[in-house]
């Protein structure tokens, strides 16, 4: 039951409304998407999700992002991650009349397409074979409205199962956070093609 309030809470979130229109929806307040809902005046292209510094599995992600030819890198593109706590929880509180999940965060690119966040791992609900994932959607420049990407899963996840592996690669998918530590951070290193028509599985 648990499992099942917080996929519709986290379902409730990020519900489009079909009655409005794209730029409708990014000026309504209570009804747009998390991903214009930053409080910084200029975003950069390194944030830190709040809980970061008091966590055991400390974890820098960080990569570049391409235009859809996958050579040249993307500026000024708005990634928005958002996560469970290190027990599964989405923990929430209310902003101004809205919801909103604690553990989030945004970057904009730079001139390169770069972008860090750090954050930390993810764990999933006990008793359950959920992925440890963290969440992500893009905004492009210009565009009025965002579009989810494959979630960040993680290489060393004992539910990451051979068949969910193969179907990954198939697709031509690099989601899968293989982590490297370095004086006690985690480090994973993601790169992201944007795409018009993007694929999620």
């Amino acid at each position: 039951m648990k499992q099942l309030i917080t996929l519709a809470f986290i379902t409730g979130i990020f519900t489009f409304y079909n009655t409005l229109n794209a730029q409708e929806l990014a000026n309504n307040y209570k009804k747009r998407h998390a991903i214009f809902d930053y409080t910084e005046k200029q975003l950069n292209n390194v944030d830190t999700i709040p809980g970061f510094e008091n966590k055991a599995e400390k974890l820098m992600i960080t990569g570049t992002i391409f235009e859809s030819d996958g050579v040249t890198p993307a500026k000024n593109v708005v990634l928005y991650i958002c996560q469970a706590d290190e027990d599964g929880d989405y923990h929430s509180k209310k902003i101004n009349g809205k919801r909103s999940v604690k553990h989030q965060g945004w970057i904009k690119t730079d001139a390169n397409g770069s972008y860090t966040f750090y954050t930390f791992v993810p764990g999933t609900h006990w008793g359950t074979k959920d992925l440890k994932q963290i969440h992500g959607y893009i905004k492009e420049p210009n565009a009025s409205t965002e579009y989810a990407i494959n979630h960040f899963v993680f290489d060393d996840d004992p539910f990451l199962k051979k068949s969910c592996r193969k179907k990954i690669a198939k697709r031509g998918i690099n989601n899968i956070l293989k982590l490297e530590n370095k004086d006690g951070l985690l480090i994973g290193k993601r790169n992201i093609i944007l795409q018009s028509s993007p694929q999620t599985y």
